[in-house]
């Protein structure tokens, strides 16, 4: 009986070894890597949707982690909630660093969202009347692109001693509509503005724009550029600069694949920029 048992005993041992063998086997093949990063709903974390199972292929996994605001984002890549976020422009991030001595890199631009100009009564950059109030984001960073997108149009003119990218309203030197510029909104109510304000200009970030069920293309009175420097880019610590799986999230952002995604979605409301 003894000897039964030992028998008994030796066959199960080796029957629990080679299934630990087997899953050991099993879980290396399938080992991946997973990446959380954090993004405004529209048009960031569509892109990185789309980029989901290029990533997978490439043994990552992402994790998108959506965000409303333009602060909580670099607060959380800060504290290590995120391994990286894709939600802002070049100027706006190298204010945040500036700021709030945050230790990121730009890992690379994506895209262009170009600023537009929207009102519910007012339908030509002629029909602008003497005193009307234009309402912009309290973002700081969007001011100087904001002034220089009015400067494009002819509608006021700033010192030309200071960068466009710097400009302030106290930097407007001749304003002969007598503009008012109200840079107090937060920009996600921007939208808001736009419906209550009826005979004000809104200037709205594209994200909330296209969000809010507008189209930078042609719901705008006027427009950005395509040639503007505001490149919205893949933001990470210093540390993370030369991790893996972050170079690879940028190579297939910036791939011909989600490039023509890009385009093609967006029909020009969001302009991909590639590996530059």
């Amino acid at each position: 009986m003894k000897k039964v048992l030992l028998l008994l005993f030796v066959g199960l041992f080796a029957v629990v070894l080679v299934a630990c063998g087997d899953e050991g086997e099993g879980s290396d093949e399938s080992a991946t890597s997973t990446i959380k990063v954090g993004a405004t709903s529209v048009p960031h974390a569509q892109i990185l949707e789309e980029a989901k199972p290029l990533l997978t292929d490439k043994g990552i996994e992402l994790v998108i982690e959506e965000y409303q605001d333009y602060v909580l984002p670099n607060k959380d890549l800060s504290s290590g909630d995120l391994d990286a976020n894709y939600f802002q422009h070049i100027p706006y991030l190298e204010s945040q660093v500036e700021d709030f001595e945050y230790d990121f890199v730009n890992l690379g631009g994506i895209h262009v969202e170009p600023m537009a100009v929207y009102s519910k009564n007012i339908k030509s950059v002629e029909d602008i009347s003497k005193g009307t109030e234009v309402i912009i984001s309290r973002s700081v960073p969007d001011h100087g692109r904001i002034l220089a997108l009015f400067e494009s149009e002819g509608l006021i003119t700033l010192d030309e001693n200071v960068k466009k990218a710097e400009a302030t309203i106290n930097d407007i030197v001749e304003n002969e509509l007598d503009l008012t510029f109200s840079p107090d909104v937060d920009p996600a109510v921007l939208p808001e503005m736009y419906e209550r304000e009826e005979d004000a200009l809104v200037v709205i970030n594209t994200n909330y724009a296209i969000e809010a069920g507008l189209s930078p293309v042609d719901d705008s009175l006027f427009i950005e550029g395509g040639e503007s420097p505001y490149v919205n880019v893949i933001a990470v610590r210093s540390e993370d600069e030369k991790d893996e799986a972050l170079l690879t999230l940028v190579d297939v952002l910036q791939s011909e694949e989600i490039q023509n995604f890009i385009t093609e979605k967006y029909n020009g409301e969001v302009v991909p920029v590639g590996a530059e």
